[in-house]
């Protein structure tokens, strides 16, 4: 099996030397990731504007890469430092409006309550149940994209999938 690292080289050192199509290859390639591990631990609605954060500090950075292949492991530091700055920098702020007082669409609200209990679990299940559950993402891409052993990203979507369980109060 040919490793995402062995693929994200060529593209990287492409990128570092200004190529701006290789650069929008790995954003193709790890926004998902990206996406997954940043709403794990900020509102919904800040995610977007977050992940494009943290390609444009990739992109500005991308020099400062000593490993080209170690590319998805580099960005996914990036996208957690973000989002924890995010954290310090931002006061949660509370939009009420006429449909306010109106209760959520029970999907809605289910989608909230998940999304609150994966955040819950500790970092390595948030990230791969994110990226699973959120973003669709196969064990395999997952694995290939964060540079964990398919194994090991079996072991932490099994050992989260209890955990959500557990935290959304169901016994399936």
């Amino acid at each position: 099996m040919i490793s995402s690292a062995s693929f994200d080289a060529p593209l990287v050192r492409s990128a570092r030397n200004g190529d701006v199509r290789a650069f929008g290859q790995l954003y193709e390639r790890y926004r998902r990731m990206v996406h997954a591990i940043v709403i794990g631990r900020v509102p919904r609605t800040e995610a977007d504007d977050l992940v494009q954060d943290v390609f444009l500090i990739a992109m500005r950075q991308l020099q400062s890469l000593r490993d080209d292949g170690a590319f998805g492991g580099w960005l996914a530091t990036i996208a957690r430092n973000r989002a924890n700055t995010w954290h310090r920098r931002s006061v949660e702020q509370v939009e009420l409006t006429e449909t306010a007082a109106d209760a959520p669409q029970e999907d809605e609200e289910e989608a909230r309550r998940a999304l609150a209990a994966i955040r819950s679990l500790p970092d390595a299940y948030r990230e791969t149940l994110a990226m699973r559950l959120v973003e669709g993402m196969t064990g395999p891409e997952i694995a290939a994209r964060t540079g964990l052993t398919p194994d090991s990203v079996r072991v932490n979507l099994h050992r989260g999938m209890k955990l959500l369980r557990e935290a959304l109060g169901s016994t399936q």
